[in-house]
């Protein structure tokens, strides 16, 4: 492996994860320098994961129950939205799949058929990780384990990734880069320079710089696909708060007029936010709607934040990959942040280059990033546009503009006939496309025929055993905050 030097530049969540993931793949093959400053502060409000994140814990070969006390973490079933549909409409997001599938028609097929006629309950009622959130219950007991994410603390969790990667070798370099030297023939990056004067050289670099961008756009010059005009959105204010009931094992997402809500329980606090767009509600007002629904007291001034939502339209350019903010921003709605830093962090390791840096495989790099931001880019923009609210401009906008066509296409299937297909390993499942669906009052006109081979009596028990069983799963759990003590108590008994 030519490729022994690897510089990071920047911290955080990105950094460290990257740190992390490559101190543990490559050992002492590859030297990692990760530079960061503490007059640099990171976004870090990012609280909420999918499960998928879970594949990388395994890659670190890190305990859940470590890490869990690490970051003072909870888990996440999936989300509640509430206001979304029309005001008032409330519906869960969950992690796992509702009821039982057929092999040729999903569960929600034999729903529509059954609601169509009256005899079924809420479709979210049919979800075992919906109906574990809203009785505020999590574990693993039983047969059906559910499926779960995290929130946790963003800064707790790098400084947990950053101990984790320094004993594995890498070295933390303090320090503000201010320039840059690149080959004069190739224009790979040969080292950056920082204020002190220090010149770091390397191989590689990793530019975790945040909206910055400070390699791949203010120096290699990536360019920026902006999708401003799908998501709105462009800031957000963000405060903690003191935790006034025990962590629900869920977010929240709350629409207010002008964006949405966030509201992420940890073990020792809460993470609230405001996500909202500039053009229809000013700073002052988006803060005091955010303090006005608050449940606790704050334990921070409110922060704003400035984004634009987009990507980079390379993430990869000669010897510089962007992770994390630098190489893209889609809100925090669905809570992929992390998941896009992970992802590209193990497509980069199985693309590492060898002997000398392959055109091809950059291109293959920069080609499954762009696919799969796209992917969830239609998935977030779904929640906007399928919105029946009439009560402020901004919802109205959303329903009213254009949308691109593969989800014009997605949602015009499923209002058809019921039908949705997860096409080229995308991220998000049927069954995450159908509970937004179906949650903001999409009706398909038809459903799968096979349903018909069921009689109405036959239909009406499938739909009560589904209830039974998850009846039984929900009442054998404990409730999550005594899980969470028990988690602690285990991780305590063993560190004594």
């Amino acid at each position: 492996m030519n490729f022994k030097r690897m510089v990071i530049v920047g911290g955080g969540t990105a950094g460290w994860m990257a740190a992390a993931a490559l101190s543990k793949t490559f050992g002492n093959k590859l030297q990692i320098e990760l530079i960061e400053s503490e007059t640099i502060g990171t976004v870090g409000v990012g609280e909420a994961t999918i499960p998928a994140i879970k594949n990388f814990h395994e890659l670190l070969e890190l305990p859940e129950a470590e890490f869990i006390a690490a970051v003072h973490g909870t888990y996440k079933l999936g989300i509640e939205f509430e206001n979304w549909g029309k005001l008032g409409d409330r519906y869960f997001h969950p992690f796992g799949p509702p009821g039982a599938d057929s092999w040729a028609a999903q569960f929600h097929h034999y729903w529509v058929r059954a609601a169509q006629r009256g005899a079924a309950r809420e479709f979210g009622e049919y979800s075992v990780e919906a109906s574990l959130a809203h009785a505020g219950r999590f574990g693993f007991n039983g047969d059906r384990k559910p499926n779960y994410a995290y929130h946790f603390d963003a800064g707790r969790y790098a400084t947990m990734l950053r101990a984790y990667s320094e004993a594995r070798g890498v070295q933390r370099r303090e320090g503000l880069v201010t320039g840059v030297q690149r080959h004069p023939e190739s224009g790979f990056i040969e080292a950056v320079i920082l204020e002190s004067g220090q010149i770091v050289a390397g191989d590689f670099f990793i530019d975790c710089t945040g909206f910055r961008g400070l390699l791949i756009e203010q120096e290699l010059q990536a360019g920026w696909e902006d999708w401003s005009h799908w998501l709105k959105s462009d800031s957000a204010v963000a405060v903690q708060t003191e935790s006034v009931s025990p962590p629900v094992p869920y977010t929240r997402c709350t629409a207010r007029s002008a964006g949405w809500q966030w509201k992420i329980p940890l073990q020792h606090r809460v993470g609230n936010g405001l996500v909202y767009c500039s053009d229809y509600i000013e700073a002052d007002e988006a803060r005091q709607q955010l303090l006005a629904n608050l449940e606790g007291e704050p334990l921070t001034e409110p922060r704003l934040l400035r984004f634009r939502t987009g990507r980079r339209k390379r993430q990869w350019v000669g010897n510089c990959l962007a992770l994390g903010l630098s190489s893209g921003f889609l809100e925090p709605l669905e809570s992929t942040s992390i998941h896009l830093i992970q992802n590209s962090i193990i497509r980069f390791i199985k693309l590492f280059p060898a002997e000398a840096i392959c055109p091809v495989e950059i291109e293959q790099f920069n080609r499954e990033v762009r696919l799969e931001m796209e992917q969830i880019r239609d998935f977030i923009i779904l929640h906007y546009h399928v919105n029946q609210r009439s009560d402020a401009p901004y919802w109205v906008s959303n329903r009213e503009m254009e949308i691109p066509d593969s989800l014009r296409h997605k949602i015009e299937l499923f209002e058809a006939s019921g039908r949705v297909f997860r096409e080229l390993g995308e991220l998000f499942a049927e069954q995450s496309w159908v509970a937004v669906m179906l949650g903001q009052g999409i009706r398909p006109r038809g459903y799968h025929p096979i349903v018909d081979q069921a009689t109405e009596e036959e239909l009406v028990a499938f739909l009560q055993g589904v209830r039974r069983s998850i009846d039984s799963i929900v009442g054998s759990q404990p409730g999550h905050e005594a899980f969470l003590q028990q988690l602690q108590q285990g991780v305590a008994s063993r560190q004594a």
